[in-house]
């Protein structure tokens, strides 16, 4: 939601339809978000790095998300717990630790993995760093929360199993939409019922210019970037010990980033189709529209905020009181894998090495234009 250089107009519209569509609350912290990202200091903020402060939590990465969602739910639901945050650029990790009243700031995240007050480290940074962070973490001991996608090629998601096998680490992936009311509504509707799934995802996503660092070489490109949502929404769909093979059967033009369809047969007989639009402006954001079907229950949804089940003859209806992509829900349970938020496991290494597979798989696919099978 950009609205600094917005024409007045459209600021009243945009902020007024996303108080509707995601509360008061959320709708402030996307607009101090704006702001944070253009923050400048001349000097820099000082402070007096202190420990036993009973502050635990780094958080790596100090963009718009971990300002307006990490830093604000772990706040809201937890208090002062976050001890540090770092970024490349020291005026956004400044800025976050103004706001939130942190500890210290840093430009250098080993000065995270060696504190030993910091027990717990969320990775929000470019998407080509996740894993090389989650590694170096891991090694240091700390439980791992990693936003999507935790790896952006096969060197990486062996290397962050094999840290995470040699030492015993705890990771929780950034999936939100299997954590919010609406996805946990669906997955335990279709988890009553027997036989295979047929699967659509219609979604338009943000329009990203050419010049976006998510295009860079190295960072994953749209797919490993936005589609891998749905790509893990699916896989959760799906039981485990009938996944396989997964025939993954790419339809593109031009761009393999965008405008695009992917079916996906799984080995169970379960198909899933995936398209991806990103066109011109969305005013209300990312838009997901949803459809499956497994013996007597016929499901839609539209946004992650309304369901209809079709169950036999009855007929349900599930409203979000706001848009519920599942964010805060997420966030909370990673901090609950922490020793102070109650020590709880963290997620299947099996779940961290085939939603990764699956979403690497979708890339080389739609890059290569080709169909691609995945066996285990």
């Amino acid at each position: 939601m950009e609205l600094p250089e917005a024409k007045l107009g459209y600021k009243i519209r945009k902020v007024v339809t996303y108080v509707q569509m995601y509360g008061l609350a959320r709708v402030v912290g996307k607009i101090r978000g704006q702001f944070h990202l253009k923050a400048k200091y001349d000097p820099l903020p000082t402070f007096q790095k202190k420990s036993g402060t009973g502050k635990h939590v780094g958080l790596i990465g100090c963009g718009l998300f971990p300002f307006a969602n990490i830093s604000h739910y772990l706040v809201r639901n937890h208090g002062k717990v976050i001890r540090a945050c770092m970024d490349i650029d020291p005026h956004r990790a400044a800025s976050l630790f103004k706001r939130y009243k942190l500890d210290y700031y840093t430009t250098d995240a080993q000065e995270m993995f060696d504190d030993p007050d910091i027990d717990i480290i969320y990775i929000a940074s470019n998407h080509a760093s996740h894993a090389e962070y989650a590694i170096k973490a891991l090694e240091a001991g700390k439980v791992v929360h990693v936003e999507k996608p935790h790896v952006v090629d096969r060197d990486q998601l062996e290397r962050l199993k094999a840290a995470a096998e040699k030492h015993n680490g705890k990771i929780h992936l950034g999936f939100n939409r299997p954590h919010g009311s609406i996805g946990k509504e669906i997955l335990e509707r279709f988890a009553t019922q027997e036989g295979t799934l047929m699967i659509n995802w219609f979604v338009a996503g943000h329009r990203i210019p050419a010049g976006h660092w998510y295009r860079n070489e190295g960072e994953g490109g749209r797919i490993l970037g936005n589609v891998c949502h749905w790509t893990d929404f699916t896989l959760h769909m799906i039981p485990e010990g009938v996944r396989y093979p997964i025939r993954i059967i790419p339809t593109r033009t031009g761009d393999p980033d965008q405008d695009i369809a992917v079916t996906f047969a799984f080995g169970d007989g379960s198909i899933a189709a995936l398209t991806f639009s990103a066109k011109g402006e969305s005013f209300r954001g990312v838009r997901e529209h949803f459809s499956g079907h497994r013996g007597d229950i016929l499901m839609f949804m539209d946004d992650f905020a309304r369901l209809t089940i079709d169950h036999a003859e009855k007929r349900f209806k599930v409203r979000a009181h706001h848009h519920d992509q599942g964010h805060e829900a997420s966030i909370l349970a990673a901090y609950e894998m922490s020793p102070k938020g109650g020590n709880k496991p963290g997620s299947p290494l099996n779940y961290v090495c085939e939603t990764a597979e699956l979403f690497l798989a979708t890339r080389d696919a739609l890059e290569q234009n080709r169909e691609i099978t995945i066996n285990r």
